[in-house]
């Protein structure tokens, strides 16, 4: 359902939940704001925030989901609709913790914006293939795809409240990648009036938004892409290594512990996709399981003990997002800012500062915007702009063909 929004626009200050479930399935982001203002021009008070753990059984089925496992209709329903079920439960449980935390109860939140649970991502083709397949037919190969899970009809009907969801449809629509999505989220809250920044995203998959210091028309120069792995893949490795009893590699203190290989991260870094210029989007297809079992024959070639695999393969975070943007960036910037949960691993954020000596390497914390849930206070952004009629993608950034609008709308039976 597209339930249009007014055109009228309601300068008050409205409490939105914004709720993401990121690349490495660690659980339910949920960020409860006030947001105030129009388009840019933003004030956002964070109000409550906190990550609920899927269960254990369904992160299961989504991380098979990640990897390929084959699903009958019937099956990907059930799923689509269990995340939902969950991403509404989070949706409650966000303003009970609010309340909790001294946020006062009224007015209730009258906005979700949720991004759902991304379990394929594929760019579009810029080869222009032309894609006809049998009897001639156009398969349209030139757009992208992207699917995420937890449809916003359900999250609508569970928790009787106005719900945007589906936000990178749109985009890709009009030819761009759908990702990244964040950057005019980081143009509004985190640009500088005379200081270059980069907002580099330690998630599952790192992405870098690039905003030039706001002047003239700063906003048409800002630029961003997907840099490559950051935690999903050394995830992937700490359960691979550990035989499932540890999921993750906590401060980075295991792989502080080994060497690094610097002949396998050069290898690596000769991979398609590190040199392809942006716009440019990735997730698990290419960084996956299937890419970490390469690196793990690769490293067992070389004999390296676990620690020094994990020592290589941060190695190749780092790398990439410096050799990222020494290729690809308009200038080099005054100063990088970490958010995401690959901003606690205090070994990665080390060898991000040794390598971009001498520029300070920072925290979206450090600015007032939690770096742990940035993304879903992005999200909750991006939803607030949707009901306004303010596009939310840029278009340099993802490569799409124009500025659109991003989200489906749905509506809870009680307001239909």
């Amino acid at each position: 359902m597209n339930n249009e929004p007014s055109t009228t626009l309601i300068l008050t200050m409205v409490r939105v939940i914004g709720l993401i479930s990121g690349t490495s399935v660690d659980g339910i982001d949920a960020a409860l704001v006030e947001i105030t203002g129009l388009d840019l021009d933003l004030k956002v008070e964070l109000l409550a925030a906190r990550t609920f753990t899927y269960p254990e059984y369904l992160r299961e089925q989504i991380l098979d989901c990640c990897a390929g496992a084959a699903l009958s209709m019937a099956q990907l329903a059930a799923l689509d609709d269990a995340i939902a079920s969950e991403f509404a439960l989070a949706a409650h449980q966000i303003q009970v913790v609010g309340a909790d935390s001294g946020a006062p109860s009224n007015p209730p939140a009258e906005l979700i914006g949720s991004h759902g649970q991304t379990v394929y991502h594929q760019p579009p083709n810029r080869q222009g293939n032309s894609g006809l397949g049998e009897q001639g037919r156009n398969y349209l190969p030139v757009l992208g795809y992207t699917l995420q899970l937890g449809r916003g009809e359900v999250i609508a009907q569970l928790s009787g409240i106005k719900t945007v969801s589906n936000f990178r449809a749109a985009d890709i629509a009009v030819g761009g990648h759908g990702a990244p999505i964040v950057p005019k989220v980081d143009a509004s809250l985190l640009s500088h009036p005379t200081k270059h920044r980069c907002i580099q995203n330690l998630g599952g998959i790192g992405n870098v938004t690039y905003l030039p210091a706001r002047q003239g028309n700063w906003l048409e120069r800002v630029c961003g892409w997907d840099t490559g792995p950051g935690n999903a893949l050394l995830d992937l490795a700490v359960v691979h290594l550990t035989e499932g009893k540890k999921t993750y590699d906590q401060n980075g203190s295991w792989a502080a512990s080994g060497s690094k290989c610097e002949a396998l991260v050069e290898k690596w870094l000769n991979l398609d996709f590190f040199q392809t210029s942006p716009p440019k989007s990735t997730g698990r297809e290419l960084f996956g399981v299937d890419f970490l079992k390469q690196c793990l024959a690769q490293s067992y070639a070389y004999k390296l003990t676990p620690a020094d695999i994990l020592a290589t393969l941060s190695e190749l975070t780092a790398a990439s997002i410096i050799h990222s943007y020494r290729n690809f960036l308009p200038q080099m910037p005054d100063e990088v800012i970490l958010c995401g949960g690959g901003s606690h691993n205090l070994y990665l954020k080390q060898r991000l500062q040794a390598g971009l000596e001498p520029l300070p390497v920072l925290t979206t914390d450090q600015l007032g915007v939690s770096g742990d849930f940035k993304e879903a206070i992005a999200v909750a952004i991006l939803a607030y702009w949707r009901v306004l009629g303010f596009p939310g993608n840029l278009p340099r950034v993802t490569g799409a063909s124009k500025a659109v609008k991003l989200g489906n709308i749905d509506l809870p039976t009680t307001l239909i």
